[in-house]
């Protein structure tokens, strides 16, 4: 089930390990160097010819050069229509555009300076956006596309003044609620595999916030400073939660994720975090227990999480399991 690419060294096609090495690409007459990925092939070492490597490390070249021209992530944009649940046709005429303008942008087009800034508006302001919508309503020519969209920003309006203001707070929260006994590691290590199988299934990262190579396995650093001293505290659980904040595809992989991985102690997830492909690239040649804050890549994180769909044959999030009982046994069972 590995993926295979073809390899000039042994005259045929076989399978390949991808790392992070320094590239330099030309975008617009300028020069950008960025961390992109080279794939090795696993039988003689040389290096091999893969499509998809090659659109890999352009994606992180457009990506670099939108943060550095101060362009809207392509991350941002295709959270867009979840986010208003609109279509991506809909938005476009909603901002007055050609009816394929925004699909393109949302495939991978970079937008204008001034489009940019638009959906950035839209991305990062929903009363923004509530006020195009009000204001352009007729142009979705249906009424039930409208009150859809008006729905989810006035949700997204309602959660402005509530204390969890990011979505890796409100995630957290709801770890809290649902496995009442959970643990600081146990939340990092949850919240870890939340943002790689949110990326297989969903097309997207639900966070903003970098995971980090930690020896004790993938730490979002901010997160626990803000929950290294939680204790479960019986008295104070929640009767409810307002899972309205999450869309279903959302609620479906962080269940999964509850079911499946925080069943295990956070020592255990930590050994089995320790032998994935992200943390392994990250990490480099340290040893196992060396201080490191460096940040995981997340094209690699991504990559790794939708290989993993693949490998076993992933459905629907509740597929999750088999991968969890596997890791498991991989990891923690000794042999008799």
């Amino acid at each position: 089930m590995e993926k295979q690419a073809y390899c000039k060294v042994c005259g045929c096609e076989q399978p390949y390990r991808l790392s992070s090495v320094p590239m330099a690409g030309r975008l617009k007459d300028e020069v950008y160097t960025y961390s992109g990925h080279e794939g090795r092939c696993r039988v003689c070492g040389g290096r091999v010819q893969a499509a998809e490597i090659d659109e890999a490390n352009l994606r992180c070249l457009y990506d670099l050069y939108r943060e550095k021209k101060g362009i809207i992530s392509l991350e941002q944009v295709r959270a867009l229509p979840g986010r208003y649940a609109i279509g991506k046709r809909p938005l476009s005429k909603l901002l007055g555009w050609g009816e394929l303008t925004f699909t393109r942008y949302y495939e991978g087009y970079m937008p204008s300076y001034q489009y940019s800034e638009m959906l950035k508006r839209l991305y990062e302001e929903p009363a923004y956006y509530k006020e195009v919508l009000e204001k352009n309503k007729a142009a979705l020519g249906s009424a039930r596309s409208y009150e859809k969209s008006l729905r989810a920003v006035e949700a997204l309006l309602s959660m402005a003044g509530k204390e969890c203001e990011t979505k890796i707070d409100r995630v957290a929260m709801y770890l809290f609620y649902r496995c009442e006994d959970i643990t600081p590691l146990m939340l990092q290590k949850a919240l870890y595999y939340i943002q790689g199988f949110s990326y297989a299934f969903l097309q997207e990262f639900p966070f903003r916030e970098e995971c980090e190579a930690w020896a004790q396995g993938p730490m979002f650093k901010e997160v626990y400073m803000r929950y290294k001293d939680y204790r479960y505290d019986p008295g104070a659980v929640k009767d409810d939660f307002d899972v309205s904040v999450f869309t279903a595809g959302e609620r479906a992989v962080f269940d999964s994720v509850i079911n499946y991985f925080c069943c295990y102690s956070g020592k255990v997830l930590e050994r089995i975090t320790q032998n994935e492909a992200p943390w392994l690239a990250a990490r480099g040649r340290l040893p196992l227990s060396a201080y490191s804050e460096e940040v995981m890549d997340r094209q690699t994180l991504g990559d790794y999480f939708q290989e993993v769909k693949v490998k076993y044959r992933m459905v629907n999030p509740g597929d999750i399991r088999a991968y969890a009982e596997d890791m498991f046994r991989q990891c923690c069972v000794v042999p008799l």
